[in-house]
């Protein structure tokens, strides 16, 4: 989840994600080497809020608030045709980002004191992290591979509370979308 080439997770810590199954047979192995999020359990996914609230601050009404804010919020269909770079960071960019963009503005406009990323950029962009930490080298034999398995489409159709405990990130709770 984070995309600052951090391999340190801390228990507790908690974020808020859209799965794209449909995306793993093209990048698994890839994140599974060059991502440490992957290798910590967490999905082929785009982040819709991290960190979110420790998780002894999660419960059943935060669990329903997060529900209240989603709800207004229909799933959608997302088509990932190229790939994009952060610096040390390869990614699949979705080419309609509007329904990521606005799922992360609610989540951060009802819990302010949990900016996306922590506040550390002005412009969160939207993005399917494949692989973080990396010279550009390692980065281009990577593109090169993916550019031959997209486009992948996928439905968004829900949320997903992941955790980390410590060893790795677990799903938590699932947030349907209309």
């Amino acid at each position: 989840m984070a995309d600052d080439g951090s391999s340190e997770f801390q228990a507790g810590q908690t974020g808020l994600i859209v799965k794209i199954p449909e995306a793993e047979p093209a990048v698994r192995a890839w994140r599974e080497q060059l991502d440490p999020s992957a290798r910590a359990g967490v999905p082929a996914h785009v982040t819709v809020l991290f960190p979110f609230l420790e998780e002894s601050r999660i419960d059943s009404a935060v669990c329903a608030a997060v529900g209240e804010v989603l709800e207004g919020h229909r799933a959608f269909e997302v088509r990932f045709e190229s790939c994009g770079r952060f610096p040390g960071v390869l990614y699949l960019f979705p080419e309609l980002d509007t329904q990521f963009r606005q799922l992360t503005q609610a989540i951060a406009d009802r819990w302010p004191q949990t900016p996306p990323f922590g506040g550390q950029f002005t412009d969160v962009i939207p993005h399917l992290t494949v692989a973080q930490g990396q010279q550009a080298a390692v980065l281009e034999k990577v593109e090169a591979d993916l550019l031959g398995c997209l486009p992948i489409t996928a439905r968004v159709s829900s949320v997903e509370l992941m955790v980390h405990d410590g060893t790795g990130w677990h799903e938590r709770v699932s947030f349907a979308l209309q």
